[in-house]
C-alpha cells in the first residue's frame, strides 16, 4: 500500500535538515511514498530544496502565500520562473487568499494571486491554492484566471456545495487530517459526495494533525490516519482508496506512477 502526501511544510516541522531527511524516512515507513513540500515564500525555497536534494520522491512547490503578501521578495516573478526549472519542482504554490488573518490588504493579496496563475499558465504548472475565508474571491478569480494544468484545492474547508462548483473548473479537492475531527461535517459529507477521481489527500504538516493524533504536531507518517478514514467514509478498503488517490496525485503533478 503507498500514498501520496501532495501538501506538507517539511521546513515549518523542523529546520534542521537531517531531521527533515528522518521525517522523510518515517513517512516511508508507513507506506508514504511521495511527497510534495510545499514554501510559502521564496527565502525559505532554496535552503529547503538543498537540504532534500537527496531525497528523489520528495518533490517540491515555489511560490508565495498570502502570509508574504506585504515582503514578496524583489524580482519574485523572475525567482520563481528560475526556481520551477530545478529537478522535481512540480507546481506553483501555495498562493491563493486568506482574508482570516488579513495579511496586508485584499487588493494586494488579489494582485499576487493573480500574477502567480498568470505566471503558472506561462510555465505551464499546476497550482496548489490557499482559501480561507475568502471562497467567493477565490473562485471567481480562478474561473477567469486558472492556468489549463489546473490546481488544487488545499486543505479544503468549504461545504460539498462549493465543491461542486469547484469542480465545473479543472480542479482537485485535498483532504487534510482535520477531516476526521468530529464537528468537521461538512468536510465529511464533501469527502462523501465528490468523485473520487478528483480527490486528493495531504498531511498539511505541521498542522492539522487527524484526530487519533490531537495534542501532537502533525508529520507526513500520520497521513495513513486520514487516508484509513476517508476509506471508511467512502466505505472502500483502504488498499483502494490509497491507490486511487495516489494515481490522481500523479495526474495532478504530471508525474509516472
Amino acid at each position: 500500500m503507498r500514498y501520496f502526501d501532495t501538501h506538507a511544510h517539511l521546513g515549518l516541522i523542523t529546520e534542521d535538515p537531517i531531521d527533515q531527511l528522518i521525517v522523510v524516512r518515517e513517512a516511508r515507513a508507513e507506506g508514504v511514498a511521495r511527497i510534495v513540500t510545499i514554501s510559502n515564500n521564496l527565502a525559505d525555497f532554496g535552503q529547503l530544496y538543498e537540504n532534500l536534494r537527496t531525497e528523489s520522491e520528495v518533490y517540491h512547490s515555489i511560490g508565495i502565500s498570502p502570509s508574504s503578501v506585504v515582503q514578496p521578495g524583489e524580482d519574485w516573478e523572475a525567482r520563481i520562473a528560475e526556481g520551477t526549472h530545478l529537478e522535481r519542482v512540480v507546481a506553483v504554490g501555495e498562493i491563493g487568499l486568506d482574508y482570516y488573518r488579513k495579511f496586508g490588504d485584499r487588493d494586494s493579496q488579489v494582485e499576487l494571486f493573480i500574477r502567480q496563475l498568470d505566471l503558472a499558465g506561462r510555465l505551464n504548472l499546476p497550482v496548489i491554492i490557499h482559501n480561507r475565508d475568502a471562497g467567493a474571491d477565490v473562485l471567481e478569480i480562478l474561473r477567469e484566471r486558472l492556468t489549463s494544468r489546473g490546481g488544487i484545492l488545499h486543505c479544503y474547508s468549504e461545504d460539498a456545495g462549493y465543491a461542486q462548483r469547484a469542480l465545473e473548473l479543472n480542479l482537485w479537492i485535498s483532504f487534510a487530517g482535520n477531516v476526521t475531527y468530529r464537528n468537521a461535517r461538512n468536510l465529511q459529507d464533501t469527502a462523501k459526495a465528490i468523485p473520487l477521481e478528483r480527490m486528493l489527500i495531504e498531511s498539511e504538516a505541521p498542522f492539522m494533525v487527524p484526530a487519533s493524533h490531537r495534542g501532537k504536531r502533525n508529520k507526513p507518517a500520520y497521513l495513513v490516519e486520514t487516508a484509513a478514514y476517508l476509506a471508511e467514509v467512502r466505505e472502500k478498503p483502504v488498499e483502494e482508496l490509497s491507490e486511487i488517490l495516489y494515481a490522481n496525485s500523479c495526474t495532478v503533478f504530471g508525474l509516472p506512477q
